[in-house]
């Protein structure tokens, strides 16, 4: 069953990761104000305007946050140093602290991107074009 709401979403793991994912969403949610919450492709996402400024994600061993595109993984190149992901997705493992101020600062530079001339006229990215 997929979740229709980020709370389902959020009820669907172990105590200890709902608590991990429901800090991500308040980490986001502080960062991203004006956004709308919604779940898209089953997961987490945050949307300004008819667009996904960034999606999370909660696995196993790690929360994924997306899309992490290339500009982003530049711009914080030194912060994201260590951290694993893939293309397009950052994973934050469970058993070490979660950068929250880092996610915040990631979801702030992304809505800011989101909002330039360029992205205007630039395609729509979801999880798995990435």
């Amino acid at each position: 069953m997929t979740a229709k709401t980020v709370d389902e979403y959020i009820a669907g793991f172990p105590e200890d990761v709902q608590t991990i994912l429901e800090k991500v969403r308040a980490t986001i949610r502080k960062a991203l104000p004006k956004c709308e919450e919604t779940i898209r492709y089953g997961i987490p996402a945050f949307n300004a305007g008819g667009k996904t400024i960034l999606y999370f994600a909660g696995y196993k061993s790690h929360v994924g946050v997306y899309p992490v595109t290339p500009d982003v993984k530049a711009h914080f190149k030194k912060e994201l140093a260590g951290i694993k992901g893939g293309k397009g997705t950052i994973r934050f493992p469970l058993d070490r602290a979660i950068p929250y101020a880092l996610i915040a600062r990631i979801a702030k530079y992304k809505l800011s991107n989101n909002e330039s001339p360029q992205r205007r006229r630039g395609r729509s990215e979801s999880p798995s074009s990435l």
